[in-house]
């Protein structure tokens, strides 16, 4: 099986138009005087007021930009925003096109694989990526943010990934149950050769851009 392991990293730009308002004519009334005997002269009114010309209207203010930041009591947890932001100021993830997410693999150790995911989160982040583009699964013990909202009970803790306001991390016993996104981070923390093996299909499928593997290249390319 080939080892396809690139890095794929997409831009965007846009563009904004104003309409143009023409203006109106103005338009002047006069009022029939009293008709008498022929020859009578009608004595003319004096002209309305012309309507006000709408001029161009205003352009709206952009929205203010998300700030994200950790949360004081929540552990291992890079940039989670607030949870008072607003879901439309959230970018959305992009839409799912299977097939075409690329492979990236980062040396890690069992022992630092989930923080050498959540220091590869941090540089996404400062790359421009949105929270909510971003899953992390873990092979191992869960994530210590996963433990800590799990500590709220589970319909809290899923509801937070159907927001897609924030980078969500799961177990990948329970990766049929997350959503795709655009980038997906697989750290290798623990579990057998055959958990592993079947981890990383199921992660590359959640995957709508870039996969990327944190954990022991040696044992990763074995199992690829």
């Amino acid at each position: 099986m080939p080892n396809p392991l690139t890095l794929l990293i997409p831009s965007f730009d846009r563009q904004h138009l104003m309409p143009l308002t023409p203006e109106e004519p103005q338009i002047y009334e006069s009022v029939p005087g009293t008709r008498a005997s022929a020859g009578a002269s009608r004595t003319p009114q004096a002209p309305r007021p012309a309507a006000p010309i709408p001029g161009p209207r205003p352009v709206p203010r952009p929205a203010p930009p998300r700030t994200d930041s950790k949360g004081p009591n929540t552990p291992g947890r890079p940039g989670a925003p607030s949870r008072g932001n607003s879901p439309d100021q959230q970018s959305k993830p992009a839409a799912p096109a299977a097939g075409t997410a690329q492979i990236q693999l980062v040396a890690a150790t069992e022992a630092t694989a989930v923080e050498v995911a959540d220091d590869t989160v941090d540089k996404l982040l400062d790359d421009g990526r949105a929270p909510g583009e971003i899953l992390v699964l873990t092979t191992g013990a869960q994530h210590p943010w996963a433990e800590h909202e799990l500590s709220f009970g589970e319909d809290a803790y899923w509801r937070q990934l159907g927001d897609a306001e924030d980078v969500f991390c799961a177990h990948t016993s329970s990766v049929s149950r997350t959503a795709q996104r655009p980038i997906v981070l697989l750290a290798v923390n623990g579990g057998t050769d055959p958990e592993v093996a079947a981890a990383l299909p199921a992660a590359l499928e959640k995957a709508t851009e870039q996969l990327i593997v944190c954990g022991d290249p040696e044992r990763l390319r074995a199992l690829l």
